[in-house]
């Protein structure tokens, strides 16, 4: 294990330019490493920098980064001590030296050609940020399990095209991901573009992607799938269920990130509490049982208090998402009936989709017996 934060790289290192850089953040994932390392140093575009972040692995991990940066000159491994996610991606934003910016999460990997693809349609168009449809995938028995995700849900309308997203919030309904794309490095500079840093916190590319689609002026959708990202690892973030109140302290990040412009926040306040609504959601579906209750209380409260201050804006909601917010700030009762269905308990951040039936049992299915008035005074009093 490599205590002191030091950088490993491959003997003849290039000063020069790369077209792009891929930060790959890593964090004991020996079992998967060597099969990310290998789609990624063996893209059909040769002209890339890899900069590994190891965020204080205590497995094999160094040691498998350390292996391929001495046979890759192109590998650059940075050790440092553990400090959460959104730390190692910054650290892996301030060494990238390529005209465009990638990521790839180490327990995923990437088809041969998705650099080169994506690389070229961003010079074409001059391309702040481009982002691609993916596979989501699980090895199950042996059999690839492949789940095709459409960034535009179907909007291909919004497709291989150049798009600003201010002008077309609809886009802030896509999927979000981070690692799907390549972003214009100087245009990340500028804006100062930066992961949330809150120690041992989860979910902090939601933060990255609002801002970059706030401030991107051409921004494309690419319908064709050239990443997979992996749903079998036991350790994901997406897995813990007792990270509680990430979501939260991510959407404060992001408000506290609109808050510096008074014409920003006005532009895209509405949107936030749209885009805060669906992760909530995911969040309350998520969490194990025990929590429900706490962070039910805390969806209350801070849409209740974007009642008050006139940010919920109805024609950004559906009819039917406005009528469960409507619901939600009146009885949270009724609300965690309609949205607790055992078919939904699996759905992820990306597909987030209101049921449109009320299940009156699914409140018993889930083990949670409380009324409103006990969510709100004894657990309300509980968040941190």
């Amino acid at each position: 294990m490599k205590s002191a934060t030091h950088i490993q790289t491959g003997e003849k290192m290039s000063d020069s330019k790369p077209k792009v850089s891929i930060i790959i953040p890593v964090f004991n994932v020996e079992t998967y490493l060597e099969s990310c390392l290998d789609s990624v140093i063996n893209q059909s575009m040769k002209d890339i920098e890899i900069i590994c972040v190891n965020d204080g692995s205590t497995d094999r991990s160094a040691d498998i980064l350390d292996d391929y940066a001495q046979k890759d000159q192109r590998i650059k491994v940075i050790h440092k001590p553990n400090s959460g996610y959104g730390h190692t991606m910054n650290c892996g934003l301030d060494a990238a030296k390529g005209e465009y910016i990638g990521f790839v999460e180490s327990d995923d990997y990437i088809r041969a050609k998705m650099y080169a693809k994506l690389y070229k349609i961003a010079k074409q168009y001059d391309l702040d940020l481009i982002k691609a449809d993916f596979f989501r995938f699980a090895e199950i028995g042996g059999q690839l399990k492949l789940d095709y995700n459409e960034l535009s849900h179907g909007r291909k309308e919004y497709c291989n095209k150049v798009l600003k997203p201010a002008d077309n919030q609809v886009v802030f309904k896509f999927i979000m991901n981070t690692w799907s794309g390549i972003y214009k490095r100087s245009f990340i500079e500028k804006n100062h573009i930066r992961h949330n840093e809150t120690p041992g916190a989860s979910y902090q590319d939601n933060g990255f992607f609002f801002q970059t689609f706030c401030l991107a002026d051409r921004v494309w959708f690419l319908n064709e799938p050239l990443y997979m990202n992996r749903r079998d690892n036991p350790n994901s973030s997406i897995s813990n269920k007792g990270k509680v109140f990430c979501m939260r302290d991510e959407y404060e990040f992001i408000r506290r990130f609109l808050e510096q412009d008074p014409e920003r926040f006005k532009m895209f306040i509405n949107t936030y509490w749209l885009i805060r609504y669906y992760n909530y959601l995911f969040t309350l579906r998520r969490v194990a049982d025990e929590f429900k209750p706490m962070f039910l209380a805390h969806f209350y409260d801070a849409f209740k208090q974007a009642k008050r201050n006139g940010e919920l804006d109805k024609g950004v909601f559906s009819a039917l998402e406005w009528e469960m917010v409507s619901l939600l700030v009146s009885d949270p009762d009724q609300f965690m009936k309609c949205h607790l269905e055992e078919s939904e308990m699996n759905a992820n951040q990306s597909n987030i989709k209101p049921s449109s039936a009320t299940v009156i049992n699914s409140i018993k299915r889930s083990g949670i017996k409380v009324t409103t008035a006990k969510i709100l005074s004894k657990f309300g009093k509980m968040i941190p």
